[in-house]
């Protein structure tokens, strides 16, 4: 089985190439689902947050308060280090068991889709990196209308991870996402081509 590992910066498009492969049939595992999943109330990952953090990241109904958290995290390098200690381990550890499954039942190609495929060392375990790009400016435009972010905001969570110029070092593949939608589905069908 060959994985390709999907990554890129923060609204940088990755999310619409993990579509585009799905669409193509390929099974896509997406790290940011999986940690959904492993912090629901209960979850090992909850208790280990909720131990960690305590009372104020958690809503009235015990879930994790994401908004509240992100803030948090993206504020201060020290929490942001702490979370993913917390919840890395789960993460790695789903994705593996879902390369296993898939290989057991013959499938010859999967992607992860991880958004810090290679800060986390996940990179060292797939085939293939494809790095989705987009210029700075653009991942802070998209992330103010996605998120409602304030300028300053967004700013500080697209710093927050690793530059996407420097990920460029590990692309096997890049998609350029600095052009319109219909462009990066044809890179996207381009590069599937030629596999």
């Amino acid at each position: 089985m060959r994985v390709i590992g999907l990554t890129g910066g923060i609204a940088s498009g990755k999310s619409t190439v993990s579509r585009l492969l799905r669409a193509a049939g390929i099974p896509v595992v997406d790290a940011d689902a999986l940690v959904h999943r492993l912090q629901a109330r209960g979850e090992a990952a909850w208790r280990a947050i909720w131990a960690h953090f305590g009372w104020a990241v958690l809503q009235p109904d015990g879930e994790l308060d994401r908004v509240r958290l992100g803030r948090w995290v993206f504020q201060d390098p020290t929490a942001r280090q702490a979370l993913g200690r917390l919840v890395h381990p789960a993460v790695r550890e789903a994705l593996r068991a879902a390369r296993e499954e898939l290989e057991r039942r013959g499938v010859p190609l999967m992607v992860w889709d991880v958004p810090l495929l290679i800060e986390g060392g996940l990179f060292r375990e797939v085939d293939e990196v494809w790095v989705v790009y987009a210029a700075r400016e653009q991942q802070v435009a998209r992330l103010m209308a996605r998120n409602g972010l304030t300028e300053e905001e967004a700013v500080r969570r697209v710093a927050s991870q690793m530059p996407l110029d420097e990920k460029l070092r590990y692309a096997h593949v890049v998609l350029d996402n600095r052009g319109t939608p219909e462009d990066l589905e044809r890179q996207v069908r381009e590069v599937l081509a030629s596999r």
